[in-house]
């Protein structure tokens, strides 16, 4: 299989992220792209032109993180990203997460673009729906975090992660101290560290 992805999207290092903790990384080539040069490989893989991409063995190309997530939690049956038992909670924490994820990523492709992008309406929506993400992400029970973590562990860390390294600005570890202790916890695992933005 091959893995289109960078070292600065969230959305890639979800993928990464996964095929790591499903033990599938030997069975995975990782094909670092930048999506903006309009690489070929990447824009036959999908033809929108973003990562990440999996093109499975028999040359299916799967798009978008979550779809790939599900394609490998179907190749390994341990560990299980969505445990029955707590299915409901795992997809509210998943959909709270990816939520934060897509108006961070928005946020900061937009000031790349345009300096006044964050005084636009849009700008402005995106700005209060990450602020009113965190709040809700952590207003959620946080516990004890499993050695293995599920799908909505593993996207939620990685936006709030996501947002420390692209809108530290934000700073809302010291507003939430229990959900960035969470957070703490999450990423100083194996998989997080090794897949850390740089």
């Amino acid at each position: 299989m091959k893995l289109y992805l960078n070292a600065t999207s969230p959305f890639a290092r979800v993928a990464r992220i996964i095929a790591l903790e499903k033990g599938l990384q030997d069975q995975l080539e990782l094909c670092w792209s930048d999506p903006w040069s309009n690489d070929p490989a990447l824009l036959q893989a999908n033809p929108v032109g973003r990562i990440p991409v999996l093109v499975t063995d028999d040359g299916c190309a799967i798009a978008e993180s979550l779809l790939i997530a599900q394609y490998l939690d179907s190749l390994a049956p341990v560990p299980q990203l969505l445990p029955p038992a707590e299915l409901a909670a795992v997809l509210q924490r998943t959909g709270l997460g990816y939520g934060l994820m897509e108006a961070a990523f928005t946020t900061v492709i937009g000031r790349k673009h345009d300096a006044k992008a964050d005084q636009t309406v849009l700008g402005q929506r995106r700005l209060h729906a990450i602020g009113r993400s965190i709040q809700a992400l952590a207003a959620l029970p946080q516990g004890d975090q499993q050695q293995t973590p599920d799908l909505g562990t593993i996207v939620t860390a990685v936006a709030l992660d996501y947002v420390l390294f692209r809108l530290p600005e934000i700073a809302w570890q010291s507003r939430y101290p229990a959900l960035a202790a969470w957070h703490q916890r999450i990423i100083a695992q194996a998989h997080f560290t090794e897949t850390a933005f740089n």
